[in-house]
Parts: structure tokens; C-alpha cells; sequence
């Protein structure tokens, strides 16, 4: 420091403290020390909020009694939480003045490790900058969009954005019946008396599933032509089960064509029949309408591995016990031996419906080693699931506040909409 005083004053958030320069240069906090090396006063207000010449004065703009606590462990060497202050707010004072979560006491990391994990869900720093960016250009667009065309971001909403205005949510709720009628149509052509129904009603059912077919097809192509970008609207999870549940129907209506109306030979196509039954997807559409199945994939695309971490316990957990089960039911004794145990993958059955606890009793151990690692199978199963869900229970709970929060903040634009 070649400019001011030799002694320097420190202000952080209206508290003032006073030290010599040789104090300033080996002190523990990574930003004071900063101020011994700047040469200039545009160096020093790239690490403080503002200085005085005159009086050789530092400002922080920072929580002062946060500070107190940080010099005590100047001072002291053990660094505690600051009593009614929140664990998050302290921690970023903390890296603010150079300090890591390592400094806390064990008992702070404690507290600071569970709110962590009680708000935030962790994701990588490339994740995090390629959201961020993402979500800024978003934004510029959507700004552009708003000078340039007003209209046409206005029909994006509507279609994309359920609660963003009335037009919008009298459109999702057309959606939503529409749905529920073709899953009760498909239900009911289930049913041993559907086709005497049918042959009594044929153009009935036809008009009415065609024309929800046609309301899906023409909500589709709406949203395909307002979308900004056609090649990210083609990648979305939603957008492609929407494809995959009206497509069966015009490939029906293009086999029915080719084919005749000959009954039996519609019966045997086996094509035609799992084309049919993947309408079961529009149901999967209403996750654009319900927040409940919204949180649902949105933590499965955030606790992905989680969920593969779950995947290899039961993996590991299904190969050791199924191989043991088959030994000690079928290979040890072949007179008395358990023929639902012949082999490993059979066993496998019995070992994934122990461990989720389901037990259909369709097979059992019936010797007494058998039953006792029946026993510590499920124990197993219950203590290898439940390690996994806790991360899975944070991370649902994450998202269902965020998108909430979300929610609210809709409604709160659209009653004001409604008002005005």
C-alpha cells in the first residue's frame, strides 16, 4: 500500500476498526490482506465498496455483527454460527471475506451441512453457469420479442404457460377434458362389451375420437409454429410424448385404409393393438396442468443419480441373495430340493419382491436356512432403500416449494391481469 495513512480503518456496515499497515498486510482474512498490495485507489475499490483518502478509511457494505463474529475467530481461532442469524446468510459472509466452511467448528458444519442439503439441490459448477447462461439469453429473446412482436410472445404464453393469463387457463382446461375423455374411451374399449357397443354406436366413436385427436394435432402445430426455437421444441420431453401419443392414431387410420374394415384381420395385427394402447401417453400431457406431476419429473431429472445409485444397491443386493437362495434351496439337497428356486434368475423374483417388501407368496424358502435369509433379505431391502430416498425426499421437496413459488408468482401477475 503506497498511499494514505499508517493507519488504516476498517468500516463494515457502520462498526469501525483500526489497524496498523503491518497488521493489514498478515491479517488471517484473505480481502483485508488484499488492501497491503493495491497500488492505486481503483485497485482498492475492486475490493472494498468505497474509501476515503482523507481519513484512510475502508468501507465494507456488509453485515456488521456477521464481522464480530468473524474477528472473534481472528482472534480466537474457532468460528460459530451468529445466534437468530440464518446458516446460509453467515456463509456468505464468510467466503466473502476469505474463509471456507472448513473454519466452522464442528458442530456449525453440522447445522451448515443439513441446511444445505434442506434447500439447495447440488449440481455442478458446469451445470450451474450453463443454466445461468441459458437462462439469460432466454430472457434477452424474450425481451426482443416483446418490442418487436408482442402478439406472437403472447400466444407463446398461452399455449406454454397455463397460468400466465384467463385465454390460457380456459385452454388448459379444454386440454384436460379432452384428455380425460380419451382415456375414458380407452378404458372402456377394454371392456368384453365394448365391441357389441361399438357395432351399434361405430360413428359415434369415431366422431369422438377424431375429434380429439384433431384438438391434440392442432395444439401441437399452434405450439410447434409460435415456438422460438423449432429444433429445442422437437428435443423437450413433453413435446415428444405428445408425438408419440397422436401418431398411432393416424398410423390406425393408414393401416385401416391399406387393410379394409375386415375385422379379423384387424384383430391380428399386433402392430395395430400396441399402437393403440400408447394413447395411454396423453396422459402424461396433464403434467403441463398439475404441479404435483411436474415436481414428480422434475426430480427425477435432477436426482438422476440418486436414482442409479438405488438401482445398484437393489442390483447388487438381487445377485448376492438370489445365488445364495438357489443354493440353499435347490443345489445343496436334490431329493427335498425347492424346484421355484431352480435357478439364480428365478430367484431373482423372489429376492426383488422381499426386499420392496411386496411378497406375492408365490414362492417361499421352505427350508430353515432358506427362511432365515428370507429374513435378512428384506431387512436388507428396507435399510438399502431407504438410504437413497432421503436425498430423493430433499430434492422433491426442493421442487415442489420452487415450483410453487412459481406458481404463485403466475397467479399473482394474472389476478392483477384480471383486475386491470
Amino acid at each position: 500500500m503506497k498511499f494514505g495513512k499508517n493507519i488504516c480503518i476498517l468500516n463494515v456496515g457502520g462498526t469501525k476498526y483500526a489497524f496498523t499497515r503491518e497488521v493489514i498486510r498478515d491479517f488471517p482474512l484473505r480481502r483485508v490482506s488484499r488492501l497491503h498490495s493495491c497500488s492505486s485507489e481503483k485497485e482498492v475499490l475492486e475490493v472494498c465498496d468505497d474509501y476515503d483518502r482523507e481519513r484512510n478509511e475502508f468501507f465494507f457494505d456488509r453485515h456488521s455483527e456477521a464481522f464480530v463474529f468473524i474477528m472473534l475467530y481472528v482472534r480466537s481461532g474457532k468460528l460459530r454460527f451468529v445466534p437468530r442469524m440464518c446458516e446460509l446468510s453467515f456463509y456468505n459472509e464468510m467466503l466473502y471475506w476469505g474463509l471456507e466452511s472448513s473454519h466452522l467448528e464442528f458442530c456449525c458444519q453440522r447445522r451448515l451441512d443439513d441446511r444445505m442439503s434442506d434447500t439447495y439441490t447440488c449440481f455442478s459448477d458446469d451445470e450451474l453457469m450453463g443454466a445461468d447462461e441459458e437462462e439469460a439469453r432466454r430472457a434477452e429473446a424474450e425481451d426482443e420479442e416483446e418490442e418487436t412482436r408482442p402478439w406472437l410472445a403472447r400466444m407463446r404464453r398461452t399455449f406454454e404457460e397455463p397460468a400466465s393469463s384467463v385465454a390460457a387457463q380456459v385452454l388448459a382446461s379444454v386440454s384436460v377434458i379432452f384428455v380425460i375423455i380419451s382415456m375414458v374411451i380407452l378404458c372402456a374399449s377394454t371392456l368384453p362389451d365394448w365391441d357389441t357397443a361399438k357395432n351399434n354406436t361405430v360413428e359415434e366413436h369415431r366422431i369422438i375420437e377424431a375429434v380429439c385427436i384433431g384438438w391434440f394435432t392442432a395444439e401441437c402445430i399452434v405450439r410447434f409454429i409460435v415456438s422460438r426455437d423449432k429444433c429445442e421444441f422437437v428435443r423437450r420431453p413433453l413435446n415428444i410424448i405428445d408425438l408419440l401419443a397422436i401418431t398411432p392414431y393416424y398410423v390406425s387410420v393408414a393401416m385401416t385404409a391399406l387393410t379394409g374394415e375386415n375385422p379379423q384381420l384387424q384383430r391380428a395385427g399386433v402392430t395395430l393393438r400396441v399402437l393403440r394402447m400408447m394413447r395411454i401417453f396423453w396422459l402424461i400431457k396433464l403434467a403441463r396442468h398439475f404441479l404435483g406431476l411436474q415436481t414428480l419429473g422434475l426430480t427425477l431429472r435432477r436426482c438422476y443419480r440418486e436414482m442409479v445409485m438405488l438401482l445398484v444397491f437393489v442390483c447388487v443386493a438381487m445377485a448376492i441373495f438370489s445365488a445364495l437362495a438357489q443354493l440353499l434351496e435347490h443345489g445343496l439337497d436334490l431329493d427335498t430340493s425347492n424346484e421355484d428356486y431352480a435357478s439364480i434368475p428365478a430367484a431373482c423374483w423372489w429376492v426383488i419382491i422381499s426386499m420392496t417388501t411386496v411378497g406375492y407368496g408365490d414362492m417361499y424358502p421352505i427350508t430353515m436356512p432358506g427362511r432365515v435369509l428370507g429374513g435378512v433379505c428384506v431387512v436388507s431391502g428396507i435399510v438399502l432403500l431407504a438410504l437413497p430416498i432421503t436425498f430423493i425426499y430433499h430434492s422433491f421437496v426442493q421442487c415442489y416449494h420452487e415450483l410453487k413459488f412459481r406458481s404463485a408468482r403466475c397467479v399473482r401477475s394474472l389476478s392483477a391481469e384480471f383486475l386491470n
